[in-house]
């Protein structure tokens, strides 16, 4: 079930430390991890979590991902101009940027340093999932386009952040497909107690 739509996930985002002597403006974070995640809590209490395949950048469009603030506004990095640089390693991919380059930039860095902006979050383009319905998981395995790393004021709310949407729009479908196999799946129970009685009690 491929979600065609833009999505985004959030994700902790920190301050590099500098080496002794180097004035330095640069932050790192991974935009994505492959450690499953809770994405959405259903009416009933079931919980849909959601991994990224360690394949999953492999045929990925990672060439021209820009750093942002709340996935708007100006750019403060990218990786096409080489100040900022993707990396998949076995803990997920590394995002490091650097924001040097602008007083709106720096301003940025103050305030990841500071720990008023500690969450990053990325946009992205799915090209193949899968869902395991007994663990109510979905695995992206493959993603299709990185648009964007955002430094982020306050984390997606799945309940409400515009950044949960399409989590929500996805297994909102799930939820109510499983639903309707269990309909399906109790009307022809009934049926087959039915004719059970029928045929028994003849």
């Amino acid at each position: 079930m491929i979600s065609k739509e833009r999505e985004y996930r959030n994700f902790k985002i920190e301050v590099r430390q500098a080496e002794e002597g180097e004035e330095s403006y640069k932050v790192r974070g991974y935009a994505s991890t492959f450690d499953p995640y809770v994405l959405w809590e259903g009416d009933d209490g079931v919980q849909y979590s959601e991994k990224v395949d360690p394949d999953a950048y492999c045929d990925a469009d990672l060439s021209d991902v820009i750093f942002l603030y709340n996935h708007e506004g100006m750019v403060y990095a990218r990786n096409k101009n080489n100040t900022m640089t993707l990396s998949v390693d076995e803990h997920g991919l590394l995002v490091e940027a650097d924001l040097s380059s602008t007083e709106q930039s720096r301003q940025l860095y103050e305030a990841i340093k500071t720990g008023l902006v500690d969450q990053m979050s990325i946009g992205f383009t799915v090209a193949e999932d899968g869902y395991d319905r007994d663990t109510h998981t979905r695995t992206i395995l493959r993603f299709r386009k990185l648009y964007d790393v955002s430094a982020v004021s306050i984390p997606a709310n799945p309940g409400t952040d515009i950044a949960a949407v399409s989590a929500r729009d996805y297994f909102h479908g799930v939820m109510e497909a499983e639903k309707a196999e269990r309909l399906e799946e109790q009307r022809q129970l009934d049926v087959a107690k039915a004719k059970f009685h029928y045929y028994g009690g003849r």
